[in-house]
């Protein structure tokens, strides 16, 4: 039976360290079935549920909300009976092995290394984490620990995201020449009001560019590959009693020496949908929702026609809302993907390195339009 658990809700405490010796040793046995515990209720903690149900090789044991009674929507099997007590307490139950953590941004990194301190692996929702230093904490304390960190970077899942890869990797763009990532939101004012965390520099760490559009700025450098300078400009013009901004542009080198540009907001009132274009010498794409608005290379195969058919360009998905037309299959998709990593014993796909890179690149775009937009190099 579960245990009464559940955490508070803090900002990450300002001169803690964020390292913890690990005290338990992590599984050597393959289990039947992994079985999850979810640290966060909210919408987020919900997809995480959804898609752990629909895993053959996962099952979730129990959910661990901050006191709010959230919990229990997912089910009395799996929700903490009503009451608080520590995180600790939650991540330390015996029938649990891995940790999914939906909660604010901000604070990520106490769940994460708590996991790795009880031997257990853990799954953190984007942003990994909003600093750098706790990023490398979290990694460091799980490679010590012998467990898996990962991340949660589901849009990289989508199959017409997957097809553009597999594109990018057989070199049918030729030369790549220019990247763009365009995500024109729009987030109502309750949206920031009613968070509590939402807009707080503490815990969303950023605004448009950390938390919507770090997806974008994601699949651009996995595709693209790294950046070598960025040079951004960010603004609050749509909303109200928030930290962060609701607009963020950046200019764009990339170490291969193409070039390209990010613009991502929550303040296009009502929002449409996000374009990802990456275009080269031999070809261009411009991936919307789901699928394509343009598939066209100088080689055209016979597959191309087929991939224009089966992906068209799809309705914009989130863009108004957080939750409008979203669905589990992302999430499913890379959970599936973490799993069998850990049952081959190599990384995921989406490890904790791999996961800091779109942070690192947010941070030095928050950089560049601190210091008016002058260029911050990356290599």
């Amino acid at each position: 039976g579960s245990r009464a658990c559940s955490s508070e809700r803090s900002a990450p405490r300002q001169g803690r360290p964020w390292r913890f010796l690990p005290v338990a040793q992590p599984m050597t046995a393959r289990p039947t079935k992994w079985r999850f515990g979810i640290v966060g209720a909210g919408m987020i903690g919900r997809w995480h549920a959804e898609a752990i149900r629909d895993l053959p090789n996962a099952t979730l044991t129990a959910v661990c909300d901050h006191g709010s009674g959230r919990a229990t929507a997912f089910g009395p099997r799996c929700a903490c009976p009503a009451g608080r007590c520590e995180l600790e307490r939650f991540i330390a139950r015996d029938d649990v092995d891995v940790i999914t953590v939906a909660t604010p941004s901000g604070a990520h990194a106490e769940a994460a290394l708590l996991a790795a301190r009880h031997g257990k692996h853990c799954l953190v929702e984007k942003p990994i984490e909003i600093a750098l230093e706790r990023i490398d904490a979290m990694i460091e304390a799980h490679a010590k620990a012998g467990t898996t960190l990962g991340g949660i970077f589901n849009f990289r899942y989508a199959p017409a995201a997957q097809l553009l890869h597999q594109a990018v990797q057989a070199g049918r763009f030729g030369r790549l020449t220019f990247g763009l990532a365009y995500g024109p939101w729009w987030r109502e004012q309750s949206y920031y009001d009613e968070g509590g965390w939402r807009g707080t520099l503490a815990l969303d760490g950023g605004g448009a560019l950390m938390n919507q559009g770090i997806h974008s700025i994601d699949l651009l450098q996995w595709l693209m590959g790294p950046m070598a300078e960025v040079s951004a400009q960010v603004a609050t013009l749509a909303h109200a009693r928030i930290e962060v901004e609701d607009t963020g542009v950046a200019a764009l080198r990339f170490a291969s020496g193409a070039l390209g540009s990010i613009a991502c907001t929550t303040s296009l009132w009502p929002g449409h949908a996000r374009t990802l274009e990456l275009g080269g010498s031999d070809g261009t794409v411009s991936m919307g929702e789901g699928g394509f608005a343009l598939w066209r290379f100088r080689n055209e195969t016979p597959a191309d026609e087929e991939v224009r058919r089966r992906f068209p360009a799809g309705e914009a998905v989130g863009a108004s809302s957080p939750s409008a037309g979203f669905n589990a299959e992302g999430h499913r998709a890379n959970f599936a993907e973490f799993l069998a990593a850990l049952e081959a014993g190599r990384p995921p796909a989406v490890d904790g390195q791999e996961a800091r890179k779109a942070v690192r690149l947010v941070l030095a775009l928050y950089d560049s339009a601190r210091r008016g937009g002058v260029p911050v190099r990356l290599d």
